[in-house]
C-alpha cells in the first residue's frame, strides 16, 4: 500500500520507540526548563490540500515569533492521525526562557496566541484529539462561527443544564 502511493514503509520501530518513552516524555519538559528552555506543542487538523500551506505557516510563525526580542524558536512537526480527507499537524517548539517567569509566560502566550489565530484563519481546527480546553477556547468562535457557537450552547444547555461539565471552559 505504501509503495502504491509513493510512500515509504518504515516498519514498526518508530512506533515502538514512542510507546517505550510515552510516559517519560513529560519529564523532558522539566529537564529542559532547568537547562533554560521552554517546550510546548500545538496540534490541529486540516484537509490534505491545505497541509503544506498550514504546516509552513505554523512553523514560520513560531520560528519567527520572537524575532523582535532577537530570540529564535526551534520548531519541528510531524503528521499524525491520517484520514481520507486530511490529517493532524502536530508541532513541537522550543525557545529560551527569559530572565523572569512572567517574561517567559509572555513569550509563550505570544507564540500560542498568534499561532492559534493563524490556525483558525487558515482552515485548521483549533484542536484535534486533545480537545479545546481553556487555552484554545478563545479561538473556538473564529473556527465555529456564530451558528456553530449557538449549536454548542444549545447542546450544553440541553445536556448539562447545571453546568457541571467543564464550567466556564468553552462558553462564557
Amino acid at each position: 500500500m505504501c509503495s502504491t502511493h509513493q510512500g515509504v514503509y518504515t516498519g514498526t520501530r518508530l512506533g515502538a520507540k514512542w510507546a517505550e518513552k510515552r510516559f517519560t516524555m513529560p519529564y523532558l519538559r522539566e529537564a529542559l526548563w532547568h537547562m533554560g528552555y521552554a517546550v510546548d506543542t500545538l496540534e490541529t487538523a486540516t484537509d490534505w490540500d491545505n497541509v503544506d500551506n498550514l504546516l509552513n505557516k505554523i512553523e514560520d510563525n513560531l520560528r519567527n515569533g520572537l524575532g523582535s526580542q532577537n530570540e529564535n524558536t526551534h520548531v519541528f512537526t510531524h503528521l499524525s492521525h491520517f484520514y481520507g480527507q486530511g490529517c493532524s499537524i502536530y508541532t513541537t517548539y522550543v525557545f529560551r526562557v527569559a530572565d523572569s517567569y512572567a517574561e517567559t509566560i509572555a513569550r509563550w502566550q505570544h507564540l500560542k496566541d498568534t499561532t492559534s489565530e493563524l490556525i483558525v484563519r487558515n482552515r485548521g481546527t483549533i484542536s484535534h484529539q486533545h480537545g479545546v480546553g481553556k487555552d484554545h477556547a478563545p479561538y473556538l468562535p473564529l473556527e465555529k462561527g456564530e451558528l456553530g457557537m449557538r449549536a454548542i450552547r444549545a447542546l450544553t444547555t440541553s445536556f448539562d443544564p447545571d453546568n457541571r461539565l467543564n464550567p466556564k471552559t468553552l462558553l462564557d
